[in-house]
C-alpha cells in the first residue's frame, strides 16, 4: 500500500460490514476491484491491530481469484491467523495450497510455500514436507531463495522430520547455487538451524568458505551479512588459509553500510586470531581504521552503537586508531550518551605522546553544564594520572584549578581521584594535602568523605591538626554511611598510631571503638573495630605495622577486560551483545554462544586464554522400564551385586533383565591454564596474565566440596612436590 493513495483504508471498521462487502463483490466484480478494496481495509485493520479472526472463513474464499495481489493479502490474512484456526478451516486452506504451490507463476508457488511455512500446525506441515522438498530443486531461482528460508521454519517447527527428510542436507547443496541469493538464504537458514540448543553443528571447510565468498559481490547487503557472519565457523587449519580469506574480504571495509562494514570487520578480527604474517595484521588494523571514523559521521544512535564496538576492538586491537584520538572529541550538539562513550575511548587511546591533547579536552569538558559529564570528565583526568605518568604533573596542576573554582560536585570528584593518585605516586603530591582540607566542609557525598578521610589518615603524621580535623567528622560518625564509617574507624586508629601520646587521640580512638563494637549494626564495621581493638590492647606496636604497612601502588589494571572475555565478546561485534558488553547468551534465552575454535593456526596467547563453552544440557527424560526393580541391599551380609558397566545406554540388558543407570552429570569445559608470555601478535594490547586453570576431574562428585563455602573437603593429601603446585587442588568449579 502506498502512504498516499492508502491512508484511507487505516479506519476502524466493523466485521459484519467487510462480511457484507465481501459478499456483494462476488455478485458484480469482474475486474476484482471491490474484493481488493475490501481486503486492504481488512489487512489495514489488522495492522492496527484489530482482531479480524471472525472473517477467516469469508477471506478464505478469495483464494480462488486468479489475482496476484489479492492472493498477497489472503496469504497475509493466513499467517496473521492460521495458527489460531479451527482444523476444519484449515482443512479448506490445504487444497489452494497444493495448487498454488503448482502455479506456473513462481511468484505465486513462493508465496504458497511461505504462507505454509508460517502454520506450523500438523496437517499443514504435512502438506508442506513433500512440496517444499520440489521447491528447493525448482527451475526459478526466487522460489528456491524462499524455499531456503522455509526450511529453517521447518525445522523450527519439526526438527526431526527436518532431519529425516533430509532438508538439512539439501540446504548444504544450495550454499553451491549458481544465484548469490539462494545462497545467502541458504547461509541464513543453515546459520539460525545451527544456533539452536537442539539443532545441527553448522561448520565450513575451506572449500565451501571460497565458494561463498565468490557469491559475496553479486549478493545484496544482508545476504552479504548472512555470508560474512557465517565465516566464523570456518577454523582455519593453517596461517595461510586465515590470511589469504582476509585479503579477500577487506574489500568489504569500504561498504556503503554501516553492518556490512561491522561484520567484515567481526570476521578480519576473528581471522587474526589464526594468523602469523605480523605485517598483514599491522595492514589490517591499519585499514579498519577510516571505516570506523566514517562511522562517526552518521546519527546519534548509529554513532553510539560504533563507539561501543570501538571500546571493545580497541582494548584488543590499540593500532586501530591509536593515532585518531581527535576524531573522539566531544562536539557541543552530541547527546549525553554519546559524550560518555567517547570519553571512556579517549581515556583508552591516552598516550604520552597525545596526553597533552588529551588533557586539554578534558579540562575544557570539566567547565561544561552537564553535571554527570563533568564528573565524568574530572574522574578522566584522574585516571589519566594514573595511567601516563608523564601527565601526572599537568593533571594534579589542573585538578587544583578545578578544586579553587569551588564548585560542590567538581571539588568532590577532584578529592576522589586525587587519593588514587596518592597511591599510584606516593611521595611525590603531599603538598597539596593543606588545599584539600580546605575544602572539608564541601564535601557532602559519601565517596568523596571516605577519600578525604583516608588522606588525613594516611598522612596524619604530616598533618599538623589532623587530630582537630578527625574530631569534627567523629561528631557524625553514628549518622554517616557505612563507607564514610568504615574509612573514619582505620583513619582515627592511623592517628592514634602516629600520635599515641595525644590525649585528643586516645579519646578519639576509645570513642569510635565502643560505637563501633556496642551502637552499630553494620557486622563488617563491628568486626573490624573488634579487630582493631584487640590488636590495639594486645600488642599495639604490631598493629602499627598492620595498620599502616605500606600499599602497593594502584594501577590501572582493573580497567582492563579479561583476554578470553574479550576475544569472545569481540566475535559479537556489531550485535546487541557489543553494545552491553555482555554475551548475548547472558540476556537471551536460547542464544547460542561464541567462541574460538582449537586449531593447529591458532596463536598460543589465544589458545591460553581461550574460553571454553559449556556443554548443552539435554532435558531430563522419564525413563519406564518394564519387569522387576533392582535388587535392593538391606545389611552388610548381603552379597555384593555385581555394578553394570557404565556405557551410553541408560538401558543395560546384558544380564537378561532391564535396569537404569543415573547418567553421569556432564562436566563443565575449562580453559587451559595460560602460561606468562608476551602477546605474540604485539599489537599492545592490555594483557594480564590469568592464573592456572584447575585440572578436570573424572570423579563426577568432586564439585560437592563448594557446597560448604570455603572449607575444604576432608580430604588426606599427601606431602611433598605435589603440595607445593599452587592452589590447583582446591579451585572446585
Amino acid at each position: 500500500m502506498s502512504a498516499g493513495q492508502d491512508a484511507k483504508f487505516f479506519t476502524r471498521g466493523k466485521i459484519e460490514e467487510f462480511r457484507a462487502d465481501l459478499h456483494a463483490a462476488e455478485a458484480k466484480d469482474k475486474k476484482f476491484v471491490k474484493r481488493k478494496t475490501v481486503l486492504k481495509k481488512i489487512v489495514a485493520n489488522i495492522t492496527m491491530g484489530n482482531d479480524m479472526s471472525a472473517l477467516f472463513l469469508d477471506v478464505v474464499q478469495c483464494l480462488g481469484t486468479p489475482l496476484l495481489e489479492i492472493k498477497k493479502m489472503v496469504y497475509l490474512f493466513l499467517v496473521s491467523y492460521g495458527r489460531s484456526a479451527k482444523p476444519d478451516q484449515i482443512n479448506m486452506v490445504i487444497p489452494f495450497f497444493l495448487q498454488d504451490v503448482n502455479d506456473r507463476n513462481p511468484l505465486i508457488r513462493a508465496l504458497a510455500i511461505r504462507t505454509m511455512s508460517y502454520i506450523p500446525i500438523p496437517v499443514v506441515i504435512d502438506a508442506l514436507t513433500e512440496n517444499l522438498r520440489h521447491c528447493l530443486r525448482d527451475r526459478d531461482p526466487y522460489v528456491r531463495k524462499t524455499a531456503a528460508i522455509c526450511v529453517a521454519k521447518l525445522y523450527s517447527a519439526d526438527p526431526r522430520r527436518a532431519e529425516k527428510g533430509g532438508f538439512v542436507e539439501m540446504l548444504r547443496d544450495l550454499m553451491l547455487d549458481a544465484n548469490a541469493t539462494v545462497v545467502a538464504n541458504a547461509v541464513a537458514a543453515l546459520s539460525e538451524i545451527g544456533d539452536r540448543p537442539d539443532g545441527v553443528i553448522f561448520k565450513l571447510n575451506l572449500t565451501t568458505a571460497n565458494k561463498l565468498l565468490a557469491a559475496l559481490d553479486e549478493s545484496s547487503e544482508w545476504g552479504q551479512i548472512y555470508i560474512l557472519d557465517s565465516l566464523l565457523r570456518f577454523v582455519p587449519e593453517r596461517h595461510s588459509d586465515a590470511e589469504i580469506m582476509a585479503e579477500r574480504i577487506q574489500a568489504q571495509l569500504s561498504h556503503a553500510n554501516s553492518a556490512v562494514v561491522l561484520t567484515t570487520i567481526k570476521i578480519l578480527l576473528y581471522l587474526m586470531n589464526y594468523m602469523e604474517n605480523r605485517r598483514l595484521i599491522e595492514y589490517l588494523c591499519k585499514k579498519m581504521g577510516p571505516p570506523l571514523v566514517a562511522l562517526l559521521s552518521s546519527g546519534p544512535e548509529v554513532q553510539y552503537v560504533a563507539l561501543r564496538n570501538i571500546l571493545l576492538i580497541i582494548q584488543r586491537r590499540p593500532a586501530v586508531l591509536k593515532n585518531d584520538v581527535k576524531v573522539f572529541f566531544c562536539k557541543y550538539n552530541d547527546p549525553i550518551y554519546v559524550k560518555l562513550a567517547k570519553l571512556e575511548i579517549m581515556y583508552r587511546l591516552a598516550r604520552s605522546e597525545n596526553c597533552r591533547e588529551v588533557l586539554a579536552e578534558l579540562q575544557e569538558y570539566a567547565s561544561e553544564v552537564d553535571v554527570d559529564f563533568v564528573r565524568k570528565a574530572v574522574r578522566s583526568i584522574g585516571r589519566l594520572a594514573i595511567k601516563v605518568e608523564s601527565a601526572a604533573d599537568g593533571c594534579i596542576q589542573s585538578l587544583l584549578e578545578l578544586i579553587e573554582a569551588e564548585v560542590s560536585y567538581v571539588v568532590q570528584e577532584a578529592v576522589i581521584v586525587t587519593k588514587d593518585i596518592f597511591r599510584r605516586y606516593p611521595g611525590q603530591y603531599e603538598g597539596i594535602i593543606p588545599k584539600l582540607c580546605e575544602r572539608l566542609d564541601s564535601l557532602d557525598e559519601p565517596e568523596s568523605k571516605a577519600a578525604i578521610i583516608w588522606i588525613i589518615g594516611q598522612y596524619a603524621d604530616k598533618i599538623d591538626n589532623a587530630d582537630d580535623l578527625l574530631e569534627v567528622l567523629v561528631d557524625t560518625f553514628l549518622e554517616e554511611s557505612v563507607e564514610v564509617q568504615l574509612a573514619l574507624l582505620t583513619a582515627t586508629v592511623k592517628l592514634f598510631i602516629y600520635k599515641s601520646k595525644s590525649e585528643t587521640a586516645k579519646n578519639l580512638v576509645h570513642k569510635i571503638l565502643k560505637w563501633a563494637t556496642e551502637e552499630v549494626d553494620n557486622p563488617d564495621l563491628r568486626d573490624r573495630g573488634f579487630m582493631y581493638w584487640r590488636m590495639l590492647a594486645i600488642n599495639p606496636t604490631l598493629a602499627g605495622e598492620i595498620v599502616l604497612a605500606p600499599k602497593p601502588p594502584i594501577t590501572t589494571d582493573s580497567d582492563r577486560m579479561d583476554r578470553g572475555a574479550l576475544d569472545q565478546l569481540l566475535l559479537h561485534t556489531g550485535t546487541l551483545g557489543s553494545i552491553y558488553h555482555k554475551n548475548p547468551e547472558t540476556f537471551i534465552r536460547n542464544a547460542a554462544g561464541r567462541s574460538l575454535s582449537d586449531s593447529p593456526a591458532l596463536n598460543p596467547n589465544s589458545r591460553a586464554t581461550m574460553v571454553h563453552l559449556p556443554r548443552p544440557q539435554l532435558p531430563s527424560t522419564q525413563v519406564v522400564v518394564s519387569g522387576p526393580g533392582p535388587v535392593e541391599r538391606h545389611g552388610d551380609n548381603d552379597p555384593p551385586t555385581s555394578e553394570p558397566p557404565r556405557t551410553g545406554s541408560l538401558i543395560d540388558e546384558s544380564n537378561g533383565n532391564a535396569s537404569v543407570q543415573p547418567p553421569l552429570p556432564p562436566r563443565p569445559a575449562v580453559a587451559p591454564p595460560r602460561p606468562v608470555e608476551k602477546d605474540e601478535e604485539g599489537d599492545g594490547s592490555d594483557e594480564e596474565p590469568t592464573s592456572p586453570a584447575p585440572k578436570r576431574s573424572d570423579d563426577p562428585y568432586s564439585n560437592l566440596d563448594s557446597a560448604f563455602s570455603n572449607y575444604l573437603a576432608d580430604e588426606p593429601r599427601p606431602m611433598g612436590a605435589g603440595a607445593h603446585r599452587g592452589r590447583d587442588d582446591d579451585l572446585l568449579f
